[in-house]
Formats: structure tokens, sequence, C-alpha cells
């Protein structure tokens, strides 16, 4: 099997995309995505977010919401809103948010080299959001939410990258949040052949984010596999939809945390107590962190600088020496008492795209006690760690701009 294929995408029909594509499922509410969705009956957030569509008070893993997904993904197709490729490509995909662009390759990527590691992961996942999608890929027979993926640069797909993204876009639209999404279909044969091999002599590619999506897709494979006696490994199940960018191109924002109080101590112990692993200074502005080891805190109406002491930084661990763990350990859990930050209610985190005001928001609004801003995790910290077969703190990255939900679809019969 090879490690990505071109396959028949599901693409909005000529001239609906601005109608059709949506953010990610995972990056609204409910409530916002019924606000995004008002007066857009082909938005893509009807099928990622069917809920939208049923009573206030529906829950949104009930099977009454995945047989509405299922119902207005085959009245989009139906309506031809929704159509097939008639023949299988790859199709190249531009992101342009502000100064900030990446082009990559939408393609099907293979469930045995996600089993088997060789398209690595850096999270761990939680069984009810695999459930989620699980559910929602049976229900629709199709996988709609793209795994975001990366690899290390290679010249070869650069250069078919760059010659087909010269030519006439087939889709280029923008979107409500101004993040312009464009794409090629790649209709040549030995072009679409050498992308196949180019990535076939790749020792691995790396999950970015999808790490639901992909586990999800790997059991959905797991059972058709167990129920299909005449199995041969091409079936449209044994790969995932996946859009797969060079590492250089990658951009990771912050990922800061909130937190509700300070654990039973005054400001003025808090701000002690951390002395011990941090250098502490008072700041005029809001601190956005500019080096790893640095971080920002925000306490009663006032930022400080901390800088984490040598000594502190464990030189020889790919995990424990990421700013995220480097806070976790000497501050977050032994000073705030926050072990687990994936379960614990008094710690929230807010992506880096929201900007440090609104942190300031959430402390000034007595919501949360203090705000601690991060300097961002890099991609070359993430591929360290998953080569080493380990896994990031939670909330360790926020990646921009995200992939648009409904650009190309993935049908798995």
């Amino acid at each position: 099997m090879s490690l990505i294929r071109p396959f028949t995408g599901l693409r909005p029909a000529a001239g609906r995309a601005a109608d059709v594509i949506a953010p990610p499922y995972d990056v609204l509410s409910t409530a916002e995505a019924r606000e995004r969705a008002q007066g857009k009956p082909w938005s893509f957030l009807h099928i990622s977010k069917p809920e939208i569509d049923l009573p206030q008070d529906t829950d949104p893993y009930s099977p009454a919401v995945y047989a509405k997904a299922k119902e207005n993904f085959e009245h989009m197709l139906k309506q031809g809103v929704l159509q097939r490729d008639a023949e299988s490509y790859y199709y190249v995909y531009r992101l342009i948010m502000g100064t900030h662009q990446q082009t990559g390759i939408v393609a099907a990527a293979s469930v045995p080299d996600y089993d088997s590691n060789r398209i690595r992961k850096h999270e761990f996942t939680r069984p009810d959001k695999e459930d989620d999608r699980v559910r929602q890929i049976d229900a629709l027979q199709a996988q709609t939410g793209p795994v975001f993926l990366t690899y290390r640069r290679s010249a070869a797909v650069d250069a078919i990258i760059e010659n087909i993204s010269r030519g006439v876009a087939d889709v280029d639209v923008t979107a409500d949040d101004q993040v312009r999404h464009t794409l090629w279909v790649m209709r040549d044969r030995p072009q679409i052949n050498a992308i196949t091999a180019a990535f076939d002599a790749m020792p691995c590619l790396y999950i970015a984010d999808g790490h639901h999506r992909s586990a999800a897709a790997s059991r959905v494979a797991a059972a058709r596999r167990e129920r299909n006696p005449k199995h041969h490994g091409a079936e449209p199940y044994n790969y995932f939809l996946a859009v797969v960018f060079p590492d250089r191109q990658m951009q990771i924002l912050d990922y800061n945390r909130v937190i509700k109080d300070l654990n039973g101590l005054t400001p003025q112990q808090f701000l002690q107590g951390i002395e011990n692993a941090f250098s502490v200074a008072r700041e005029a502005a809001a601190v956005k962190p500019k080096k790893t080891g640095e971080f920002g805190l925000y306490l009663q109406g006032q930022w400080y600088r901390l800088q984490i002491k040598p000594e502190r930084i464990p030189q020889n661990d790919p995990v424990k020496r990421l700013d995220v763990s480097l806070l976790q350990d000497n501050l977050i859990a032994p000073i705030l008492g926050i072990d687990d930050p994936r379960r614990d209610k008094r710690i929230d985190f807010v992506g880096g795209i929201r900007g440090l005001k609104e942190l300031e928001c959430r402390v000034d609004s007595g919501e949360m006690m203090c705000a601690l801003s991060f300097y961002p995790t890099s991609i070359t910290d993430l591929m360290s760690v998953a080569d080493a077969g380990q896994v990031m703190p939670p909330k360790s990255t926020w990646f921009e701009p995200k992939l648009a939900d409904g650009l190309v679809s993935h049908i798995l019969d």
C-alpha cells in the first residue's frame, strides 16, 4: 500500500464552495455553529454540527444527531450541491491568512501506516471523542473532516505543487474569517504518480491536528476489515482524508492558560512561590513571550514576565523540555495544585488566535484569577516528540489557519 493515494473527492459543485465550506467541527460550540449557519442552508455545519437543526437541548452525541447528519448530507447530494469527481485525483490546497501562506496536498492517507506509526502521533485521544467521529463516519459513509499532516520538506513535491498552483484554480474563495482557500485539481497522471512515489520514499508523516479523526478512521477500518471476508487492502476504508503540508510552512500559535484560583494562596504568596523556579519581573504592557523558556503572567490587572531558571530545563527529554511542560511541572502542578490539566476544571485553554486581550478579559471579568501566556511550540519539537514515540501535554499546539470542512470529502463506498 502507498503512504498516500489519490481518491475520487466529493466537492462543492462549481460556484457553490462559498455556500458550503465551514470551520472544522471542533473549533465552534453548538451555539456558535448555529449562529454561523443561520441563513446558510448549504453550510457544511449542517453536516459536521447537525445538532444545530434539532431542538436546543439535544444531546450532541445522541443517535438523532448522526441521523440528522446523514439526512442533511444526502439532501446536499440529491440537490447537486455536492458532486463526486469521476476519477481519482490529488488536490493542491492553499491557505492564506494575512501574510501567512501554506500550500499542501489533499490525499487519502494509509490507515495501516497510521497503525504502524509511520504516520506519527503526539497526543493521547479520548474514547468519547473517538466514538463521536466513528459514528459520524459510519452515518455518512464518508470522512468529511481532514486530518492535518506535515512532512519534512521534499524538493520533488514542492516542484509539482509550484507548477500546478501557477494554473487557474478550481476553487478560490475567502471564508467569513478572511482566510482564503484555493484548490487546484491535480489531473495529470504522471504528476499524480510522481507525488505518490515521492511520499512513498519518505520515512514518515506527522499528525499536526486531527488525532481523534485519524484514530476513528483506524477503528472504522478495523471493523470493516473484520466484516469483509473479501478484504484485499485497497478498499477506501483503508485510507483516511488528509491534507499534507511541508513542515517549513506550518504556523503554530501560542496556546495559553487561564486559572480559576490560586490554590488557597494570596497573590503575594503565589508570586513568592514561583520565584523558586522563575525570575519574575513586572511589565507595563501585556507580555507576549519572544523565546522559549519565557512566559507571561497576568494577575490582578498586572502583567509579569517569567523566565525559567536554566537548571530547571531537562536537556535530553523532548517532552519535559517543552515550555508547556516546564510551566506545568514548575508552577501549575506544584504551586496551583493542578496535576491533571486534561480533566481539572480549574484550568482552561485559550488559543493564541484570540490574542492576549482575551486573557485579560477572562481575568478582569472575575471568571478567572490569573492567566499565563506562552511562546509557541515549534514544529521541530512536535516531530521530535513523535519520533521518540512520546506524547505532548494537552493543548500544546494551536495551528492556524484552520482547514475548511466540506471543501473535499472522502467517500468510503
